[in-house]
């Protein structure tokens, strides 16, 4: 295992993912159903799935396109996600 490149992914998620809708979304359930655990587990379970679908998508597109146009699509599709909201579409 690259300990570095661990370090720098767990970094960068764990600052990128504090206080966000996920974690807004957590507390709102387990205040709502008085279940802390059930509700830690599903988002657990939740967010292996989805990180696992976009690890697997990286490796692949990482073979096939530069990373650089993989990180300058994703700034474009969060720039409109983010400009759709602004303007009450989302």
């Amino acid at each position: 295992m690259d300990w570095k490149v661990f370090l720098m992914t767990f970094s960068a998620i764990f600052l990128a993912e504090l206080a966000d809708k996920t974690q807004l979304v957590g507390m709102g359930l387990s205040a709502k159903t008085g279940r802390p655990v059930s509700v830690w587990l599903g988002s657990v379970c939740a967010y292996i799935v989805v990180t696992a679908i976009t690890v697997i998508l990286g490796a692949l597109l990482g073979k096939y396109i530069k990373p650089e146009i993989i990180r300058y699509c994703g700034a474009a599709v969060f720039l409109i996600i983010a400009l759709l909201m602004a303007l009450g579409k989302i």
